[in-house]
């Protein structure tokens, strides 16, 4: 089957400012007929890491929640505590980032709620239809008790899974702590110590303490890593290397079954958003700068058509100069898409194969974009 994708791109007029065009589109789409009339929406979204920017600006949401409350519904936005050390790892830590990156009632015309509680320990176990690796995924609490699932996403690049989008926000980013460490449990990390320079920059970001020193060398406690991968980004030296063996995909294919958990028998829509195409997770307390041009929003019921639309157009955009893309096409010669470019040892298209496979939705997709109103 072919699912509708529907596209925006980002101009805007006096008559029409780039909020409304969103709505617009959403509309469009067909987000207006689910049956939101007192029903609990989660909107999931990346509340972003204190220090990051390109974190989506809170004035997205609130268009989202606006479309919700107007039809009767009770939306509320929400994400999941963090495995690594840095200030989402709990929900009070949690809550001042999300208000500190403007996500509050006033902003956004809805509340936040953290999905998995105070420790990231309040998990629903909900089974898996047709899961090949995850039998019953760890879910947020308030995720898992929500009537409908909207996903609304920075699109960017990720260091483990290529990019991000629909459904690593809502697999990845709905898994409790439990779920998270589930999901990242097959690949674990190791010290090249003849790099390593003793800076302790790994340590600092290991929530898990699972990193020591020894003559001015770490090493990572294997017993106590969790594989998330967060040491790897933090070394400026490349001591930190993965043990993936496979496993980058094997958190791929988790990831996506993580998803189906949360959006099976619920009614659900998806947006992704392609601006600020950052090469790293939100995750990070800096963002680097975006790899492409911005291209605009998606929208479809179908995540999966949707990821691979929003993969589809950064791949053919051009990279900009002096960005990480840019940087890693001199220095290799790389001429892949600009993820497989900037991770090599990631494979997005796992993600989206598996997904299909599992009843998610469909690759194949029809592109349909909505018209611009003439200033």
């Amino acid at each position: 089957m072919t699912s509708k994708v529907y596209f925006a791109d980002m101009r805007a007029c006096d008559r029409e400012s780039l909020l409304q065009k969103l709505s617009r589109l959403v509309k469009c789409a067909g987000i207006e007929n689910i049956k939101f009339k007192d029903q609990f929406t989660a909107i999931k979204i990346h509340l972003g890491e204190p220090g990051n920017i390109a974190y989506l600006r809170p004035n997205f949401s609130k268009v989202i929640a606006d479309i919700i409350k107007a039809k009767g519904g009770k939306p509320f936005l929400t994400d999941a505590n963090t495995l690594y050390a840095g200030r989402r790892k709990n929900a009070l830590e949690h809550l001042d980032s999300a208000y500190e990156n403007g996500y509050n009632p006033f902003c956004t015309g809805c509340h936040v709620i953290i999905a998995d509680g105070l420790k990231g320990t309040d998990e629903v176990f909900v089974p898996v239809a047709g899961g090949e690796y995850v039998k019953e995924a760890k879910i947020g609490r308030a995720i898992a008790d929500a009537d409908v699932i909207i996903s609304l996403s920075h699109f960017k690049g990720h260091e483990n899974t290529g990019f991000g989008g629909a459904i690593k926000n809502i697999g990845m980013g709905s898994g409790s702590r439990a779920g998270k460490m589930e999901m990242h449990s097959d690949g674990k990390p190791h010290i090249v110590e003849k790099y390593c320079i003793g800076c302790g920059r790994c340590a600092r970001v290991c929530a898990h303490s699972a990193i020591s020193f020894s003559d001015g060398k770490a090493s990572i406690d294997q017993t106590k890593c969790v594989g998330c991968a967060r040491c790897i980004t933090a070394c400026p030296f490349d001591a930190p290397v993965p043990c993936w063996e496979g496993a980058k995909e094997l958190l791929c294919k988790k990831m996506a079954e993580y998803a189906k958990a949360v959006i099976d028998g619920k009614p659900n829509f998806h947006i992704n958003l392609v601006i600020d195409v950052s090469p790293f997770c939100d995750c990070h307390a800096s963002n680097d700068a975006h790899i492409t041009p911005d291209i605009g929003f998606f929208a479809s019921y179908d995540p999966v058509a949707l990821d691979q639309a929003c993969a589809d157009a950064v791949a053919s955009a051009p990279s900009l100069p002096n960005t990480f893309v840019d940087d890693r096409i001199h220095k290799t010669g790389a001429k892949e898409d600009h993820f497989c470019t900037m991770h090599p040892d990631t494979n997005w298209q796992s993600t989206l194969e598996h997904a299909e496979k599992i009843g998610m939705g469909s690759r194949k997709y029809e592109l349909i974009k909505i018209p611009n109103i003439e200033a």
